[in-house]
C-alpha cells in the first residue's frame, strides 16, 4: 500500500502525534509511507497531482519519535511524488492550527478533491470535511446530544444569552479554535463580557454556549472508525482529558492531562446517534469529546490522542487503523469504481 499523510507543516509537528504514530506503524508493517503538508501540492498542466514529500529510509526505528527525527533529517528520502499513483491520501492537517494562514485552511480539501477524481482514496472525505470547516457543522447533529448555544456577532444578543443562562457561558470562535480564544464568562465577568466578545469577533462569529459544570471534571475523547467506536480486543480507543487548574480547556496541547477513561453506555449511545451523519459525510476517523450525556465537540480534522488511548488500554489502536486502510485498498481493487470515495471512507 502506498500511503501519503498530509500535515500542517512537516517540520513542525507537535509530538506525541497520532499522525506520526500511524505513519510509523504503517512503515513497520511494510507499507510505503510518504509525509507531506499543505504547502507542497502541485497541479501540473497535464492535469496530474503531485506533492513534495519525505519518506523514511528503512523501517527499523525504535519509536515514533525516532521515526519523526529521521523524517525531518537530511537522512530521509525527499521526492516530488505523483499523488495519482498512491492508494490512500490521508488529510491529517488541522485548519484551526493555520488561523494565521488563511490560504492553508482549505488547501488539502481542494487538492484532495482532485485526488478523488483521479482514483485515490482520500480520508476523511474532502467534501465532508469542507462542511465541517467551522463549528456550524456541529449544529447539524441531533439537538439531544448538543448543549444549548447561540451563534452571533451581535454583543447585545450574546449578553442576553449570558443573562438567560444564569451568567455562566462559554465563548469561543465559530471558525478555528484548537483552544485559542476560548473564554468562560461567569457571574463576576459581566463587566468584561464585551471585551471577551470583541477578542473573538475580530476574527468572525462567536459561539456562546451554555456552561456545563460537569465539563470541569474533564471530558472523554472517544474515537470512531468507519462510523463506529474503535474497539480492539474488547477495549475502546478512548481516554479522559482533565483541564489544568484555572483553565477551562481540556485540550492536551493547551495543558490538559490525560487519564484512563471509562466508556459508558451513554457514550456509546451518543456515538450511535451521530453515526448516520458521519457515515453520510464520509468521516473515516473521528474523535468525539463527551461529558456526561452531552457531546462537546466532534473532531473530524486530525483527531489526536491515539497514543494516550494505547498507553491506558495496552492496545495498538494505530495498527487497527492501518489494517482498516489495507481493507479499503482491497475493496477498491475488488470492486473497481462501484463505490465512491464517501462510501469507501466508512466501509
Amino acid at each position: 500500500m502506498k500511503l501519503v499523510m498530509i500535515l500542517n507543516d512537516i517540520y513542525n509537528e507537535i509530538l506525541p502525534s497520532s499522525t506520526i504514530k500511524m505513519a510509523f506503524t504503517a512503515t513497520l508493517l511494510g507499507h510505503e509511507v510518504w509525509i507531506s503538508d499543505v504547502a507542497n501540492f502541485s497541479y501540473y498542466p497535464n492535469e496530474t497531482l503531485h506533492a513534495f514529500a519525505v519518506k523514511a529510509k528503512g523501517k527499523n526505528f525504535k519509536n515514533p519519535e525516532k521515526y519523526y527525527e529521521h523524517i525531518v533529517s537530511e537522512k530521509s528520502q525527499k521526492e516530488r511524488i505523483l499523488i495519482d499513483e498512491c492508494d490512500i491520501l490521508m488529510l491529517r492537517n488541522d485548519p484551526a492550527a493555520d488561523f494565521d494562514k488563511p490560504w492553508a485552511q482549505h488547501s488539502s480539501l481542494v487538492f484532495g478533491r482532485s485526488a478523488v477524481r483521479h482514483g485515490v482514496i482520500v480520508l476523511n472525505d474532502p467534501d465532508g470535511l469542507s462542511k465541517a470547516i467551522n463549528k456550524m457543522y456541529f449544529q447539524q447533529f441531533p439537538k439531544i446530544v448538543r448543549l444549548k448555544s447561540l451563534i452571533s456577532k451581535n454583543p447585545k444578543e450574546i449578553r442576553e444569552f449570558y443573562l438567560e443562562n444564569n451568567k455562566e457561558i462559554i465563548l469561543k470562535p465559530l471558525q478555528g479554535s484548537a483552544g485559542r480564544n476560548v473564554f468562560y464568562a461567569g457571574p463576576n465577568d459581566e463587566n468584561n463580557l464585551n471585551q471577551m466578545i470583541n477578542a473573538i469577533s475580530r476574527d468572525g462569529y462567536v459561539i456562546a454556549e451554555e456552561f456545563f459544570p460537569k465539563a470541569l471534571e474533564g471530558d472523554v475523547r472517544l474515537f470512531l472508525m468507519n462510523g463506529k467506536p474503535l474497539k480492539v480486543n474488547g477495549k475502546y480507543a478512548a481516554f479522559k482529558r482533565v483541564r489544568s487548574q484555572g483553565d477551562i480547556r481540556s485540550n492536551i496541547h493547551a495543558g490538559g492531562h490525560a487519564y484512563k477513561a471509562e466508556v459508558t453506555d451513554k457514550m456509546l449511545e451518543i456515538a450511535d446517534i451521530v453515526r448516520p451523519k458521519l457515515v453520510q459525510d464520509g468521516m473515516f476517523l473521528v474523535g468525539l469529546d463527551i461529558v456526561g450525556d452531552k457531546l462537546l465537540e466532534i473532531n473530524v480534522f486530525s483527531p489526536g490522542g491515539l497514543d494516550n488511548a494505547q498507553k491506558f488500554e495496552g492496545v495498538n489502536f494505530a495498527e487497527a487503523v492501518i489494517e482498516a486502510l489495507e481493507k479499503k485498498v482491497r475493496y477498491k481493487n475488488y470492486y473497481k469504481k462501484n463505490f465512491d470515495n464517501i462510501e469507501l471512507n466508512t466501509l
